[in-house]
């Protein structure tokens, strides 16, 4: 493998995109209006894998609109691109406004493997964000939707989200449903 240094943004995939096209859009449980899809997403949208390139598409910009992101070189990127591709368990989606070249939104699906349940994965929705100017699309409900319709497809007995109370009523309509358990989690750095 090459330094991280000498490699070159580009517009490889995260993940064979053929996936996000295969999935069978009959079984999504939340209606559209205006009806989209993974396939047509809106007039210049392209839901697709994320990819290196779109370090220069805003994609840090559109991210940082959820969470603190950081400062993160190229290299740092790039090698974090690699390590999740060469996983095979991270599907970093993102959609893009081909008229402007940007990353207009992007939410993960990772792939965690139990022992239990017959040594069956689990998926986990992580990092929904539309950015602010293009909220009101349906493209959180998309990647949503999207997402859990792929979870299904890779075989994952379950799959989680966790989201702020005053969420919880927009996951609920593509079924997803409150825990009993309680999320606690211990903060090492911001």
């Amino acid at each position: 493998m090459m330094p991280a240094a000498t490699m070159m943004l580009d517009d490889t995939p995260m993940f064979d995109p053929n996936i996000l096209h295969e999935l069978d859009w009959s079984e999504n449980t939340t209606t559209f209006s205006p009806a989209i899809s993974p396939l047509d997403p809106g007039d210049g949208l392209v839901l697709r894998p994320l990819c290196t390139a779109d370090l220069n598409r805003g994609f840090f910009k559109v991210l940082g609109q959820l969470t603190e992101t950081g400062v993160a070189s190229p290299e740092q990127f790039i090698k974090t691109f690699e390590h999740m591709k060469r996983s095979g368990d991270y599907y970093v989606t993102v959609v893009e406004d081909t008229n402007l070249g940007q990353i207009v939104a992007t939410a993960t699906l990772v792939i965690e493997h139990k022992f239990t349940h017959s040594c069956a994965k689990r998926g986990r929705i992580e990092d929904v964000v539309v950015s602010g100017e293009c909220r009101g699309k349906q493209l959180g409900k998309l990647l949503t939707s999207t997402l859990t319709l792929l979870s299904k497809r890779l075989n994952c007995y379950k799959i989680t989200l966790e989201c702020l109370p005053k969420n919880v009523n927009f996951y609920k309509k593509f079924g997803y449903s409150v825990s009993e358990e309680n999320y606690m989690f211990q903060r090492f750095f911001n």
